[in-house]
């Protein structure tokens, strides 16, 4: 560890109960650092990140142990998603919505589909891709606008996106689009498709501000998969969606801001500790200090919030509740908003070499890129207007 990288700071990801969680972590973090600067300039996907998922099960972390899987949990998923935000908050991204999409079969997906399909998820070896934006909706996910079309008990996918993120690497897909007899745009299907039933066709570039390394450009989707292969049959999607991807996707992205951030502070406490930055840095400045103590304060808030909504989520009978609804929904916007704005106190604290330019050890210039997209990862002002019908139905303010 260089001084610049830092002591280790709060937040840091699994212990305890599974020390091995913790060493399958360190041996992927320890690979995307190699290779992240690279990554993030190229905008290219970090293929040995995945390798090194890959290698050491991970990605079979949230699949049930007897069908190969690390018996893992959301509180798995959110201590690793923190620990490699640290180092690369693309792999930490990639790696969340991974899990998010495995733990929906795990939870939703019916024989015969279920024994294989968890079998080979559970292997560690299959990346699965979320296919959820379509033009003129976005992420939004209770609506799709393409129709699945069926003939002789199989469905016909024909299916654009404009961002799948990772999709040129997976192995298989988990796509949103209107059932075949839909009448609605909100009677939605989530397919599950392997890569070799489809034809994926790369349809636009990959040139964005930050999360670079996700390479999420647009996607082309058609093929044919069994009828068999719609996960959580007869099951409202709205269902699916409530109790599994929508607390994953804000948990696990709310983990990966808090750990890039969390990683940003603790690598300038490390340069300014250091024997170069004792002689650089007045430790007594008050913009210095004050800009430290309002960054560290931020993460505190967000680490606080995380926590007592992952304890909320799994304590919880009902999390469609208008209180929970709003603590998830608050969870994603305050962490999106929060780490970008610490990571800004941090520019601040150390100036232009260390907080602006490209080549600083801090890689401040690179978090801050990354962290701006956070709030347009399904955008916060939907959820403001979301919690805003909520919070008219919680007259009592509740809290949970």
């Amino acid at each position: 560890m260089s001084a610049a990288d830092g002591p280790a700071a709060p937040y840091g990801g699994p212990t305890g109960d599974r020390p091995e969680l913790s060493a399958r972590i360190a041996r992927v973090t320890a690979v995307a650092e190699r290779h992240l600067a690279a990554a993030d300039r190229e905008a290219a996907f970090p293929v040995q990140a995945l390798d090194a998922l890959r290698d050491t099960g991970l990605l079979g972390l949230v699949v049930p142990t007897r069908y190969g899987g690390l018996g893992g949990t959301l509180r798995d998923v959110v201590d690793a998603g923190v620990a490699l935000g640290r180092c690369d908050m693309s792999v930490a991204l990639i790696f969340t919505m991974h899990c998010q999409q495995v733990a929906a079969a795990v939870e939703f997906a019916g024989p015969p589909l279920r024994e294989k399909l968890l079998a080979t998820l559970g292997a560690g070896r299959s990346y699965l891709a979320s296919v959820s934006t379509e033009s003129g909706k976005g992420g939004h996910l209770y609506s799709a606008h393409s129709a699945l079309h069926e003939s002789g008990g199989e469905l016909l996918i024909d299916r654009f996106a404009p961002v799948v993120t990772g999709g040129a690497h997976a192995d298989g897909f988990l796509i949103t689009m209107k059932n075949a007899d839909a009448t609605a745009q909100n009677d939605v299907a989530l397919v599950y498709a392997a890569r070799d039933q489809l034809v994926v066709e790369p349809a636009g570039d990959w040139q964005p501000m930050g999360m670079r390394a996700t390479h999420s450009p647009p996607l082309k989707l058609t093929g044919t998969v069994p009828g068999h292969h719609v996960i959580g049959a007869g099951v409202p999607f709205r269902d699916i969606a409530n109790h599994i991807l929508g607390p994953y996707a804000h948990l696990g992205w709310s983990a990966a801001w808090l750990g890039t951030a969390a990683g940003a502070l603790s690598r300038v406490l490390g340069l300014i500790r250091s024997p170069e930055g004792r002689k650089r840095f007045d430790v007594g400045s008050e913009l210095l200090l004050t800009r430290l103590s309002t960054a560290r304060q931020r993460l505190d808030a967000v680490h606080a919030q995380l926590r007592h909504t992952l304890a909320m989520v799994e304590t919880t009978a009902d999390i469609t509740a208008p209180a929970c609804q709003l603590l998830l929904n608050g969870l994603k916007i305050s962490a999106s908003e929060q780490c970008l704005a610490a990571v800004d106190d941090l520019i601040d604290a150390v100036g232009l070499q260390h907080g602006y330019l490209k080549d600083s050890p801090t890689r401040l210039e690179q978090n801050l890129r990354d962290l701006r997209s956070a709030a347009l990862n399904y955008k916060n002002d939907r959820l403001h207007l979301a919690d805003g019908r909520l919070a008219l139905l919680d007259r009592e303010v509740s809290f949970t």
